[in-house]
């Protein structure tokens, strides 16, 4: 069977058909844009949500006039004493 004859069969399909297929392909679009319109709303509200809390905390520490949490101090730490030397290598003759 080539594409004539695909095309010819298809045109031979009543009207009815046509028009169900039309209105199948129109329903799958409608139900993909409502569907990533519902995706796009949760990700907003998640997004607000979490935006919202830390507004909330921010707003709490501004108004208490406490300062912001700091990390604990690490106790393993060990100071150590280096000297550095900078070495000048600009007069230095040329690899032969």
């Amino acid at each position: 069977m080539n594409g004539k004859q695909i095309l010819e069969m298809l045109a031979r399909l009543p009207a009815r058909v046509w028009l169900q297929a039309i209105g199948g392909l129109i329903a799958f679009i409608v139900l993909a844009v409502l569907g990533f319109a519902v995706i796009a709303g949760v990700a907003a509200v998640i997004v607000l949500a979490i935006l919202g809390i830390k507004a909330r905390d921010w707003m709490h520490r501004m108004l208490a006039g406490s300062a912001p949490p700091q990390p604990p101090a690490d106790r393993d730490r060990k100071v150590i004493d280096v000297q550095y030397e900078i070495v000048d290598r600009t007069d230095r003759q040329p690899r032969s």
